[in-house]
């Protein structure tokens, strides 16, 4: 495999580990406990403002709702509607998501919730170069993605440390580089 190819997928590859780590675990706070502030302190959400639906499906904190800090009692109501959104396949998908979340050892979580912060921190534009890498990953064939997963796993801190820098070369490179010949301008008489 040449050298570029390599950086694009090493690129690919911890794009997917953001992104399939992410979902799992960003709705999940301890309870009693406040999610990472990122901005001015949440406002309380009145559990009269839930839909019928939501409160439904959020019932086992009905009787605690008024109690809960306010940033959970956002991101329980904004993951209601998510769910409340999803396809049965989508609903299936993140519960299995949150099982294989539930099942890492806390130093595990600790690590990925970390990473899902610095991914949320990126500009926008880095978050979608972030998930298009991701996709390009997942159209990789199963085997790809293994050997790729593999040579990461097998990388020490230092030559994970190159690998990124070098992919950091490479995208820049090709972000540099003309995109084909430049275009013939006739001369001006």
């Amino acid at each position: 495999m040449n050298k570029s190819l390599k950086l694009q997928v090493l690129g690919l590859l911890l794009g997917a580990a953001l992104l399939a780590a992410g979902p799992a675990f960003a709705q999940e706070v301890p309870p009693g406990a406040s999610p990472p502030a990122a901005g001015p302190p949440a406002s309380p959400v009145p559990w009269n403002n839930l839909s019928p639906d939501q409160q439904r499906l959020l019932s086992r904190y009905g009787g605690q709702w008024n109690t809960l800090p306010p940033a959970r009692q956002q991101a329980l109501a904004r993951g209601s509607e998510r769910w409340l959104g999803m396809s049965g396949a989508q609903r299936d998908q993140a519960r299995d998501r949150f099982s294989r979340w539930r099942e890492l050892p806390p130093d595990q979580r600790h690590e990925v919730r970390e990473r899902w912060q610095r991914f949320q921190a990126l500009p926008p534009n880095q978050q979608a170069a972030v998930r298009q890498n991701f996709h390009r990953f997942q159209q990789l064939p199963p085997e790809r993605r293994e050997m790729l997963r593999q040579q990461w796993n097998n990388a020490s801190p230092a030559q994970r440390q190159q690998m990124l820098e070098r992919a950091r070369e490479s995208r820049m490179n090709h972000m540099m580089a003309p995109h084909g010949p430049p275009a013939h301008v006739p001369p001006h008489h």
